[in-house]
């Protein structure tokens, strides 16, 4: 006879457990939403049901480690939520979008972003388990963050909601665009990561103004906001990556291990 699966576990845990784990479905559920706003064209809500998995996705590691709620099936399920959020979900909208009017070759472009985003998230487990059990501290990703590849792949439809330019529409400019940012999830290139950023006190005050001005932008003129976020984000990459690869050379060697 099988043992039950919850042998040896405490028969009750606290609510606040289960509030990681909540907003992990609460991203999925966005994500599976924009798709169904997709196919009724609208475009808008689509974007932003994403931008929400997108905060969703956010805050559920946080919340984690605040109410020390980690958990092995949290971390499963958040992967699998990511590759539907930032990877199936942005792809399929732009292949509904515009990529449909070059059927193969947007297809195929759109399988390439889904995998590629698979195989950025199964590194990153791999690489952040490795590091929780030698104790290594990475101060970036390795790659371009799926959460991110998803914002950028979403800028050519937030811009055609602030101009009537058919450029962005273009499905050639946009296939080519999706390819390279999956090419780049699964890349070697540091990018940005804030999981060990500190903030000097001093600066707090300026952050918190600075906070509330980019709220106020983002009520009044939320698509312009975004797309400048966006493109300043975009622009960082490479900063971040010299920067990266300047303090991997200056860095002192490992000690070798002693002689016995």
């Amino acid at each position: 006879m099988r043992e039950p699966l919850h042998r040896g576990l405490p028969p009750e845990i606290p609510v606040r457990a289960l509030a990681p784990t909540a907003l992990t479905v609460l991203a999925l559920c966005s994500g599976v939403t924009s798709i169904r706003y997709g196919f009724q064209e609208r475009w808008e809500a689509a974007v932003f049901a994403i931008l929400l998995a997108s905060l969703f996705d956010l805050l559920d590691g946080r919340v984690a480690r605040m109410v020390k709620g980690t958990t092995k099936f949290g971390a499963e399920l958040d992967s699998l939520s990511d590759v539907i959020c930032f990877g199936v979900a942005p792809a399929t909208l732009l292949y509904l979008w515009t990529l449909h009017d070059v059927p193969r070759f947007g297809w195929s472009v759109v399988l390439l972003y889904c995998v590629c985003c698979a195989f950025r998230l199964a590194r990153f487990n791999i690489m952040d388990q490795a590091a929780a059990e030698d104790g290594t501290v990475h101060r970036h990703f390795m790659g371009l963050p799926a959460p991110a590849a998803a914002g950028l792949a979403l800028v050519p439809l937030a811009l055609s909601f602030q101009t009537d330019s058919t450029f962005f529409h273009e499905p050639e400019i946009c296939a080519i665009y999706l390819a390279l940012l999956a090419l780049m999830m699964i890349s070697r290139i540091p990018t940005l990561s804030t999981k060990h950023v500190r903030i000097n006190r001093r600066h707090v005050m300026p952050i918190l103004v600075g906070l509330v001005i980019l709220v106020a932008l983002l009520v009044t003129s939320f698509w312009t906001t975004y797309v400048v976020l966006a493109i300043i984000y975009a622009l960082s990459l490479p900063v971040v990556a010299i920067m990266a690869r300047r303090e991997l050379h200056e860095s002192p060697p490992p000690e070798p291990p002693p002689s016995p």
